[in-house]
């Protein structure tokens, strides 16, 4: 197999369909809209959006393969040239049962270019997915990190301790002192070295985007239909607004996009279309709602 940027990102279009059809299956009611866009600079994407339906709120994914001249903001050390060419799949779900996951997957490849549409002097692959119970339970929680370690271990074993531990750092919500949610793996600048080349790497970046489905079905299902009142659903919206302070004040991929002149619209897809702040919340000692915090911390899973 010959990977380049062509190969990686048709490849990323059809895991978007994919993943909106097997969704749109999963909810039985609403389906993804298409916005197909244009970015002035170069390139340009497609954002699905998703809802009001049976078991989604509101979800989105995303595609975009984009070029051209790297703004100035975004340079850095692991970004020395010129130009770049990118391209990625982004998604994010907001379930109306406050018994469902948020779920979040990002898979991205970047090229920095000597000149615009020159040779590429460096190259790599990123990404991550993560799971985001306002309810976490062990059983589910243990599912979804043992699907991710199998696939990992498949690869390097040392990719799921390793990948698991950035995750739980990169979604800490410092200023909360806890996750984001129930973490997963994250990983970025996977590079092409003497013992992974860039063929190997994309397969199993494709590997675990491809466990998102079957995972992620597996788990609605299972809660989908448990009954929950106005107390479930308020805690909920208090998680989601959480999940919201991570996205603005921390997230790379949101700030990346704010910098570089992104689609307003595309970035911010990510934000749950309602979300709640209390006053100094308090949870009862023994409460459905203060069990829950002892899953936002770093734990092993897959023990």
């Amino acid at each position: 197999m010959t990977t380049n940027i062509s190969t990686i990102t048709a490849w990323f279009k059809e895991l978007q369909s994919q993943i909106t059809e097997a969704l749109s299956h999963l909810d039985g009611k609403a389906i993804f809209h298409s916005d197909k866009w244009n970015r002035e600079e170069g390139g340009g994407g497609d954002t699905r959006i998703i809802q009001n339906g049976n078991i989604f709120e509101k979800g989105g994914v995303n595609f975009s393969h984009v070029f051209g001249k790297l703004p100035e903001a975004m340079k850095s050390e692991s970004r020395i040239a010129d130009y770049f060419e990118a391209g990625g799949v982004s998604i994010v779900i907001h379930p109306y049962n406050p018994y469902v996951p948020i779920i979040h997957m990002n898979v991205r490849y970047f090229e920095m270019l000597d000149v615009e549409e020159g040779n590429y002097v460096d190259s790599w692959f990123g990404g991550g997915i993560d799971l985001s119970p306002a309810y976490p339970n062990e059983a589910d929680t243990r599912f979804f990190h043992q699907s991710l370690k199998e696939v990992c271990d498949r690869h390097q074993e040392r990719y799921y301790d390793e990948f698991k531990t950035w995750c739980d750092k990169y979604f800490w919500i410092a200023h909360r002192k806890q996750m984001r949610g129930v973490g997963g793996l994250f990983f970025d600048y996977l590079r092409p070295n003497p013992t992974e080349s860039l063929d190997t790497i994309f397969s199993f970046v494709k590997e675990i985007a491809e466990t998102f489905i079957p995972t992620y079905s597996e788990i609605v299902r299972r809660n989908q239909d448990r009954p929950f009142m106005e107390r479930q659903k308020n805690w909920q919206l208090i998680r989601r607004g959480y999940y919201t302070e991570f996205n603005l004040v921390y997230d790379r991929g949101t700030h990346f996009g704010l910098k570089s002149g992104g689609r307003i619209e595309s970035i911010l897809m990510s934000l749950p279309p309602l979300a709640v702040w209390e006053y100094d919340k308090k949870f009862a000692k023994g409460s459905e709602e203060e069990k829950t915090l002892r899953f936002f911390q770093p734990i092993d899973w897959c023990k």
